[in-house]
């Protein structure tokens, strides 16, 4: 029994010691299979008021749990530690400093502002420990000077380039930036203005708010912004601010027709979280956000999402998309689990002691740094994936993409109506790729503010200020440009101005102000510094475009003619040149009219010679004919009668060439004879000063300074202030108290000219000008719209309706310096007659030449076949030169020959062929062919010719002669 009993307690304790090792072995299974948990630190404003931060915390909170839920054999996890900073620098300070210090934390997440997280990163950079941010975008905070900052959001800078591209494909020349005054605002200043000024776009204005200024003070710098003509805005602010910035621009009409509201990607991305009043108030506002492509892994998890965060903010207001902060807040988790994951980091944060001995008075200097730090920062600038917000890739330390979303608030929410990309600029929902020329003509489905579909111009007349102050001079002369009475203002310069304003619908938008500056008809340059002054917004009359007024002033496009030019008196010539008669023709056209004449007259000779009497003979006789026959016909005079109907029509159409010619030149000559008579008594501005003449020119103009910087003696200068001081300065002389020419603009020298046109006479242009002009502020955006105005109406008839009016005088004076300067007539002017009479007198001698050879190839089928080639020449010759009877030419209303002598002409023929005498300078004695040659046909042939003395014998039929 005892040994029974021993060995049941043997048995029981055997039993008690298995079950204990098993259990010890099971509980460090556990304890080596358990991830070990690495905490890290996240500060968010977590107040009731903070919509954008609770939106971000339940992504976190995602973000942990979706990356563990597939990854369960991971050696680690991320336990995250969430602080509130109260929406407070010195809260996120603290908040950090616990977590630091008492956490043991290996990161830390946020803050959410900018201003808070330059606070945070002091103590991450003494401590090792990394701040990482998907939400401070302040290009102030860099990760090149802060070495422990990661920034997983964009830098509020990327973003300029693509406003610049908007304003430059809209032509808005100047833009006013409304931002926070605050770090988050002013950093993003300089890189906006820089972007602006790449595209010709400048800040003329700029208005910063803090985020604590009062309802009245929004009001006061709007309306101080409203009172300046720029209608475009840039406003970057936190959501808070924002919002009431927009319900007060509103409230002041400035959300109406002809404003520009552009928003950065804060406020654009955060729209749909705004209360309703806000948004309506926003109606017509362009904004711009980053670019995420939508995906189904994204539609499902913000699906989730919003069950979530209505379940855990059950009061807060409905939330009509996700935030992309929130998607960068769960990309941001998720990269820092994949970086603890890779360095197998331990459950708490190694720190290093500060050195024995050193300063203890503050908690930061005991604080220490961090061992496990470095590891992770490096694990996390290398970490690369893809997930909700697109590709998650760190250069340089921050979070890189360049493609931004461009909506359009309307109907309660933010539209998408295109995107920018550096690249390829801006690219339309409706084209696929839009270049920034066409921006503005593809942005068609935009509603702008007061519901216009019309870009606004980007300016207008200031609501709360003056009109426009327009300087016009007062002058004593050429009242045909600008004439003072009064309150009533008139001329060429100021119903110009008028119709440019009445086009761009500004008419009612500015006000006329007669300055007199000095001397009597004004200095102009004075009245273009007063726009310099600020004294006037423009000036408008007969103002020269020059270099030195452009310091000061903006010029629009010229809308006269330009030029300076010389008024000298008429000197009579009566001296003649005996040559000139030949200079209305250049020496081409002599030469060529010669050839023709020539050439025409050989053609006519060619196809008249075998049918036409008038044009054969000896040879002397023919030459004459054929000169004779082209000269006269230059006066019509030509006796010579044409048989054939194509040397008829090569006649005709040389007759009306030779009309042309002899016209034309006949006027030429008159005009020469008549300039001849007409001669300046200076013939240039060299002689000028080598004379050391006197010099008029008009007085308050420009022309003073052009004359003293081309080194004429400013004792010699005169200046004149009317028409008729000009014709008696130039009447009475250099000599005799006048001047010998006057320096003045084609405007005013035609207006002296249609009164004075018979006794003077212009030399030029001798400088060349710009032309008139209206001078408006430097960097003005009036001026190329005038400047579309100006080149509208001179393309119409408005422009030419204004000069009837007012400078058109009834004169009947010609305009000698046209005449002096006339070219005289070249071939090239007559080139395309020349052409058609040669082709038609080419065409007439071929056809004639494939005539005569196909009629008589039996004839000249034996020459073409033996001999030389000067041979077969000559026996062509020879039966070119023989009349050819069967033409109608030489036949009678009987059909028998016109005017033939047989008898005579046989004995001739005898007698030619024995004597070896010619009738033309192609008949060539060849005895052989002519005792070969039959009788003329139509004869009856004597004995002596049959070779018989039979007198009954018959005659027999011509033979075809043999050539030898």
């Amino acid at each position: 029994m005892e040994m029974s009993n021993a060995a049941r307690l043997l048995l029981f304790s055997a039993f008690c010691l298995c079950f204990c090792s098993f259990t010890n072995r099971r509980v460090a299974l556990a304890q080596r299979t358990a991830p070990t948990p690495v905490h890290v630190g996240v500060i968010l404003n977590l107040d009731k008021e903070s919509l954008v931060a609770r939106m971000c915390n339940v992504s976190l909170a995602m973000a942990v749990e979706d990356f563990y839920s597939s990854r369960s054999s991971f050696r680690t996890r991320l336990v995250l530690h969430t602080r509130n900073s109260h929406d407070d620098v010195v809260g996120a300070a603290s908040a950090a400093l616990d977590l630091i210090k008492n956490t043991r934390v290996h990161a830390i997440i946020g803050p959410l502002t900018s201003v808070q997280t330059a606070f945070v990163l002091d103590l991450g950079n003494k401590t090792r420990v990394p701040i990482v941010s998907f939400s401070a975008s302040s290009p102030s905070l860099s990760p090149s000077r802060s070495p422990y900052f990661v920034r997983t959001t964009l830098n509020s800078s990327c973003h300029v380039n693509a406003i610049a591209s908007i304003a430059k494909a809209f032509g808005w020349r100047e833009v006013v930036p409304i931002y926070e005054d605050t770090e988050y605002g002013t950093s993003f200043l300089p890189y906006l203005v820089d972007a602006l000024l790449g595209v010709d776009t400048r800040v003329t204005k700029r208005s910063a708010i803090p985020p604590s200024a009062r309802d009245n003070h929004i009001v006061e710098e709007l309306k101080r912004l409203n009172c300046s003509r720029t209608r475009v805005f840039v406003v970057h602010m936190l959501p808070e601010l924002g919002s009431r910035l927009f319900l007060k621009a509103k409230e002041l009409g400035m959300m109406a027709k002809g404003y520009v509201w552009i928003t950065t990607d804060v406020m654009t991305d955060l729209v749909g979280t705004m209360d309703p009043s806000v948004v309506e108030a926003m109606k017509g506002v362009i904004g711009l956000k980053p670019y995420v492509l939508e995906t189904e892994e994204l539609r499902n998890f913000t699906a989730r999402w919003k069950m979530r965060f209505k379940r855990e903010n059950p009061k807060a207001a409905n939330v009509s998309e996700i935030s992309i902060y929130a998607l960068w807040a769960y990309d941001t988790a998720w990269a820092m689990a994949l970086a603890v994951e890779k360095e197998g980091l331990t459950e708490y944060s190694s720190f290093r002691k500060p050195v024995a001995g050193g300063s203890q008075i503050t908690d930061l200097t005991s604080l220490g740094v961090s061992l496990t730090g470095p590891r992770l920062l490096d694990a996390l600038l290398k970490t690369r994936f893809r997930k909700l917000s697109g590709e998650f890739r760190l250069v340089e330390g921050q979070l890189q993409s360049s493609i931004f979303q461009l909506v359009n608030v309307v109907g309660g929410k933010a539209r998408e109506v295109g995107f920018w990309t550096p690249t390829h600029g801006v690219q339309l929902n409706s084209t696929t790729n839009t270049s920034i020329s066409d921006l503005g003509t593809a942005l068609s489905d935009v509603v702008w503010p007061g519901g216009s579909r019309l870009p606004p111009k980007g300016w207008q007349i200031p609501t709360w200020g003056k009109k426009l102050r327009i300087a016009v001079p007062t002058k004593a002369g050429f009242k045909e440009f600008v004439s003072v009475d009064g309150n009533n203002v008139t001329g060429f310069s100021i119903d110009v101005f008028d119709a440019v304003m009445r086009w761009l619908n500004r008419s009612d938008t500015y006000v006329y102000t007669p300055k007199d500056a000095q001397g009597e008809n004004g200095d102009y340059d004075e009245l273009v510094e007063l726009i310099y002054r600020e004294e006037v917004d423009a000036v408008v009359g007969d103002l020269t475009i020059v270099a030195n007024r452009s310091q000061y002033a903006d010029f629009t496009l010229p809308y006269t003619e330009s030029g300076v030019w010389m008024i000298v008196p008429i000197k009579k010539n009566n001296n003649r040149n005996p040559w000139v008669f030949l200079k209305p023709l250049t020496t081409d056209l002599w030469l060529g009219s010669m050839s023709f004449f020539f050439f025409t007259g050989f053609v006519v000779w060619v196809i008249e010679h075998r049918i036409n009497n008038d044009f054969r003979g000896p040879p002397a006789q023919q030459m004459g004919t054929i000169f004779y026959f082209a000269f006269s016909t230059m006066v019509y005079a030509h006796r010579e009668r044409v048989e054939s109907n194509l040397s008829r029509f090569v006649v005709t159409v040389w007759v009306f060439v030779v009309l042309i010619l002899t016209s034309s030149y006949t006027a030429s000559l008159t005009s020469m004879l008549t300039v001849q008579q007409l001669q300046p008594t200076l013939a240039s501005v060299n002689e000028l000063r080598k004379n050391g003449d006197f010099i008029g020119y008009q007085d308050g103009s420009f022309l003073k300074g052009l004359l003293l910087r081309e080194n004429f003696d400013e004792s010699k200068l005169k200046p004149y202030g009317n028409v008729s001081q000009y014709a008696d300065a130039l009447s009475k002389g250099s000599h005799n108290g006048g001047v010998s020419a006057i320096f003045d603009e084609i405007p005013y020298i035609r207006i002296f000219l249609a009164e004075h046109c018979s006794d003077y006479m212009t030399i030029g242009p001798i400088y060349k000008t710009d032309g008139f002009g209206f001078a408006f502020a430097r960097g003005s955006p009036l001026v190329p719209d005038i400047s579309r105005a100006i080149l509208n109406i001179t393309e119409g008839d408005k422009l030419r309706d204004i000069e009837s009016k007012n400078l058109e005088k009834k004169s009947n004076c010609k305009d000698k310096a046209d005449a002096i300067n006339s070219s005289r007539l070249s071939f090239s002017s007559f080139s395309g007659l020349f052409l058609i009479t040669g082709a038609v007198s080419i065409l007439c001698l071929l056809i004639f030449s494939a005539t005569f050879v196909y009629k008589n190839w039996g004839e000249l089928k034996p020459a073409a076949s033996r001999g030389s080639i000067w041979n077969k020449m000559v026996a062509w010759g020879k039966y070119f030169d023989q009349k050819d009877l069967s033409s109608h030419a030489f036949r009678g209303e009987n059909g028998t020959k016109k005017g033939c002598d047989c008898e005579s002409h046989r004995a001739a023929t005898e007698t030619s062929a024995l004597t070896g005498g010619s009738q033309s300078p192609l008949s060539i004695s060849v005895h052989s062919s002519i005792a070969e040659a039959p009788p003329e046909e139509g004869r009856p042939s004597t004995s002596s010719e049959l070779g018989t003395t039979d007198p009954r014998r018959r005659p027999q039929p011509r033979k075809v002669p043999r050539w030898e």
